[in-house]
């Protein structure tokens, strides 16, 4: 969307009434200046201007106008040299946008103006916003310069995922749009002696400005015959388009607010006014895949002309970059990693060969901003694309490569909470192990069995101490090293809990890969809230609101406390699970895994008791991974939209899917811990009473190791040898177990609202099983 466009902007003077002390030269001089500059004879305009800065030479403007020729002049090539005089100017001048309190001079706020359009193309939107909202504060709101802050802040709302104020902004330029063309004309429009130049950003903001001028020349009678219908007409078509860009500016600000009943009436207007156009097919494409009608989404996409873009030079936009983006994206939501990850690295290279095109990436600092045109600075999607391609590697099983993407990433997006506990996830899934035991429901003998050694009446069966997926961690080298190491995921982990508020915000979503639909990252796969102006910003995700500051709190400390205990530091690891139980709204499944993580600290700290009434099975209530209140009063709105994930494979859990196996967990867990207090009677009532609530094959190996500990203390030593070469629990017990648990309950669809789960079975069981 961001086009630079070339017009005009600087007032020398206004006319005679306004500035008694102007002489006819020099107004002569400034309007031949900008002519020659409106007709892009930017040498000439230069001429004008270094004669008028001879009979005036302490007036600033003429400087910053010479600066905007030079630019314009160089193909809009020397941003960085444009960027440094505006500042000299700005100091030269000795204000400050935090001084305004009036702009009376409206030469100054041209100059602040000019600078929130470079800010804008260096991707510095907070600071353009300061500024535009100061200038939008103090100008007549008829003012064209009016119109043109108000189309740079709309912008800026819709980067910066503040939609409700792009809708305020829009609804006010329409009325301004209707008052201005009923206007007859008269008064403020008398030609002043102008040298405007100012940098304009957006094709809209140059079509506004054009309906002004026509509707002045067309109520002044100025054209007749066949040429004022020639006009009429140029006009009535210049009025359609800057519509329909404002009607595209309505559906993405829609999008993001996932208000779909009011993007559906908007998205008729667009494809009523822009017809087929690559905008409009990729506005529709994303509403369709919001819908969940990914098929429909794809059909949209891949019938869009995108051959017929002008390219990244003139636009800014890699249009090729975003349509392979936007594939991959739909294809996350469908559950087709692979595929997902397939047009993500195509997206990649197309990338690539349009920095290629520019030239840019392989320059220094330095020349960063030097030989590119302004508007091919928002071109490269290079670390949003690495971002998207992280999250798909990491639901893929892939945490390696994952790490490799999201370390890129988080070098630009290093204030994004989410990303930094992405990063600490991909860590715990590189350490801990292989997981086709768990997958496949099975326990299996390599965790109970070390070796066997002798033959015949010295045969042994040597036991196996401890779960063999255990990994040993980094050693000898520093933590803060960038590597997927269990002490790394603690630092990602700590910098993610620094960065969420103490105080929550308001609304919530979960992150799913950024969905560019007409050009920005407007990251519609990740919703976003319908009120309230607080958020946390986390780049390029969507922003951070009340409910899912408070899931990703809890999501952290949970992955917190499994690291703490994987690294030995068991007072961190209570610390954490503490603080997640007290977390108040906390989902089923990290509730449990609280208590888990607490009773294993606790009982490495030798206080069996405290740990006893962590593992009472009453506190398990529920495993649900929980959905947000914000979410549910969304569906309203969606009406009978399909879910967004409906189809591809469902990504099996690591934690007990029912609260029975749950519960069966705890008491497996709680037998261990009364074993450590040798109280073996009621560490085996824990043992029959898990086993009887589970189907044989959901018992973990660490539950028959404890079963083979209990009968070899109570001298049962044949029944512990069967035990192990069944591989199963109390087999004299089998068929306890109730039929209807013979079937294992399918796991419930993977929901990225919840963290990755650190652990396959409990960690909490202990070593008691030898003596």
């Amino acid at each position: 969307m961001a086009e630079s466009s070339a017009d005009q902007s600087s007032d020398t003077k206004h006319d005679n009434a306004s500035s008694p002390g102007i002489s006819d030269q020099e107004k002569e001089m400034a309007s031949n200046a900008h002519e020659a500059f409106t007709a892009g004879k930017y040498d000439e305009c230069m001429m004008h201007l270094e004669s008028l800065q001879e009979l005036n030479k302490e007036d600033y403007k003429i400087l910053m106008n010479k600066a905007i020729a030079e630019f314009y002049k160089s193909g809009q090539t020397t941003t960085g040299t444009l960027k440094q005089t505006l500042m000299t100017l700005k100091s030269q001048v000795h204000t400050a946008v935090e001084d305004i309190d009036g702009l009376d001079d409206v030469e100054n706020s041209i100059l602040y103006y000019n600078q929130a359009i470079i800010h804008y193309h260096m991707r510095q939107y907070s600071e353009a916003i300061v500024i535009g909202e100061k200038l939008y504060q103090f100008l007549e709101p008829f003012e064209k310069f009016a119109q043109a802050v108000c189309f740079l802040l709309v912008d800026l709302y819709l980067l910066t995922f503040q939609p409700e104020k792009a809708l305020h902004l829009l609804a006010v330029l329409e009325k301004l749009t209707v008052q201005g063309n009923n206007k007859n004309g008269k008064g403020e429009v008398a030609c002043r002696p102008q040298c405007k130049f100012y940098i304009h950003r957006d094709p809209v903001t140059e079509a506004v400005s054009q309906i002004e001028n026509r509707s002045r020349e067309l109520t002044a009678g100025q054209n007749t015959g066949r040429d004022n219908a020639s006009q009429k007409a140029e006009f009535t078509a210049m009025v359609e388009a800057a519509k329909s860009k404002m009607h595209q500016y309505k559906v993405r600000a829609y999008i993001q607010m996932k208000s779909l009943k009011a993007c559906k009436r908007e998205i008729k207007s667009v494809m009523n006014t822009a017809g087929n156009s690559a905008p409009s097919l990729f506005l529709k494409s994303n509403f369709e895949y919001l819908r969940g009608n990914y098929r429909k989404a794809i059909k949209l996409l891949n019938s869009s002309n995108i051959a017929e873009h002008p390219g990244p030079l003139k636009t800014g936009e890699c249009v090729r970059c975003m349509f392979w983006n936007n594939l991959g994206c739909i294809h996350f939501a469908m559950g087709k990693h692979n595929l997902g990850i397939f047009y993500f690295k195509k997206a990649l290279q197309e990338n690539d060969h349009t920095c290629a095109q520019l030239g840019d990436g392989s320059n220094g600092q330095s020349k960063k901003f030097t030989g590119i045109p302004m508007c091919a600075l928002l071109a490269n999607k290079r670390h949003e694309l690495l971002y998207n391609c992280g999250i798909q590697l990491l639901h893929l099983g892939r945490p390696l490569a994952a790490f490799e993407c999201l370390m890129e990433a988080v070098q630009v997006y290093h204030a994004n909470p989410r990303l930094w506990l992405r990063l600490a996830e991909c860590c715990i899934a590189a350490n801990k192990g292989s997981s086709e035991q768990e997958n496949k429901g099975l326990p299996s003998k390599k965790g109970i069995v070390q070796s066997i050694v002798g033959q015949g009446y010295h045969r042994k069966i040597v036991l196996a101490s401890q779960p063999t997926q255990n990994t040993i961690y980094s050693e000898g080298q520093s933590a803060a090293i960038p590597v997927a190491s269990m002490e790394f995921a603690a630092i990602c982990l700590r910098n993610a809990l620094l960065l969420l508020p103490e105080t929550t915000l308001p609304d919530a979503r979960e992150q799913q890969p950024s969905l560019d639909s007409s050009g920005e990252g407007s990251d519609a796969a990740s919703g976003k809230g319908q009120e309230g102006d607080k958020f946390l910003p986390a780049a390029p995700s969507s922003p951070l609101r009340k409910q899912e500051v408070e899931n990703l709190r809890c999501s952290i400390l949970a992955c917190s406390a499994y690291v703490a205990l994987a690294l030995g530091d068991n007072l961190m690891a209570l610390s954490h699970s503490e603080k997640l139980l007290h977390q108040p709204k906390l989902s089923g499944s990290l509730k449990f895994l609280g208590h888990l993580y607490a009773a294993e600290a606790l009982i490495s700290m030798d206080r069996i008791s405290d740990a006893i009434a962590h593992l009472n099975p009453d506190n398990v209530t529920d495993v649900s991974l929980g959905v947000s209140p914000s979410e549910q009063d969304q569906g309203a709105d969606k009406g009978d939209l399909e879910p967004v994930e409906t189809s591809g494979k469902q990504t099996p859990l690591c934690y007990p899917s029912t609260v029975n196996s749950a519960r069966a967990m705890m008491l497996f867990n709680l037998g261990s811990a009364y074993c450590l207090r040798s109280e073996y009677e009621k560490a085996r009532k824990c043992l029959h009473q898990a086993a009887s609530m589970v189907n044989t094959k959901e018992i973990p190996p660490e539950a028959i190791l404890l079963g083979v500990y209990l009968e070899l203390q109570n001298g049962n030593t044949q029944l512990a040898l069967q035990i192990i070469k069944r591989n199963q629990l109390l087999p004299s017990l089998k068929s306890t177990s109730s039929p209807d648990l013979h079937k294992k309950p399918p796991p419930p669809p993977y929901q990225p609202s919840a963290p990755l789960q650190p652990i396959q079975v409990p960690s909490s069981f202990t070593q008691v099983q030898r003596k």
